[in-house]
């Protein structure tokens, strides 16, 4: 892809081991019944000064406890994430920790690796939030929001970010990137926490 957003899963903070506090649903709307069929949904939209909007939604087969392991996993989101050629845990202080990722796209005859150093703090099981503080974007913040669906059968995934390249890129080729990279993002991490057989990160 062009640009990241998409491309870079900003891993939280390891948090400790505690019971969850998010809410289970009984009743869920119709965009979240769609969401159990299992296709991803992402949608852009284009905000000022050239900073482009990215939500996505998934629902994933297992509960927040490993859709959280999957997130957290940083030094291994290289290994099953698309488009992603590194990665790592830079330091973790127990609020914040600081990691980074670096991703490649191409779009027609234009390719493009992106770096990205954040710095991220969680809400356990509830939110992972995260902005870049060094790298090839001008504006790159966001969260990823975990619902739990039915006492633990399930999770509701969302991403929510708001992402400006350093480096010239027309926002309607950010956007197309964002739709076409995104899906196979989600999906990488909804067959991850799936598995039974996805680590635990250290």
């Amino acid at each position: 892809m062009l640009m990241l957003a998409g491309t870079f899963l900003v891993s939280p903070i390891t948090s400790p081991a505690v019971a969850s506090t998010a809410s289970a649903y009984d009743s869920i709307s119709v965009e979240q019944t769609t969401l159990l069929n299992g296709e991803p949904l992402v949608l852009t939209s284009n905000l000022k000064e050239g900073v482009t909007g990215v939500t996505g939604h998934i629902f994933i087969a297992a509960s927040p406890k490993k859709v959280w392991d999957v997130l957290t996993d940083y030094n291994n989101h290289k290994n099953y994430i698309p488009k992603i050629i590194d990665s790592g845990l830079i330091s973790d202080d127990g609020v914040e920790a600081v990691m980074f990722q670096t991703g490649k796209t191409k779009i027609f005859f234009f390719q493009k690796t992106v770096y990205i150093k954040a710095k991220t703090r969680g809400e356990y099981l509830k939110h992972l939030y995260f902005q870049q503080i060094a790298g090839d974007c001008k504006v790159y913040h966001g969260e990823w929001i975990l619902e739990e669906y039915r006492h633990g059968e399930g999770t509701f995934l969302t991403y929510k970010s708001e992402v400006k390249p350093d480096f010239f890129a027309p926002q309607f080729v950010v956007n197309f990137v964002q739709k076409h990279d995104f899906p196979s993002i989600l999906s990488a991490m909804k067959k991850r926490a799936e598995s039974s057989s996805n680590p635990v990160p250290n």
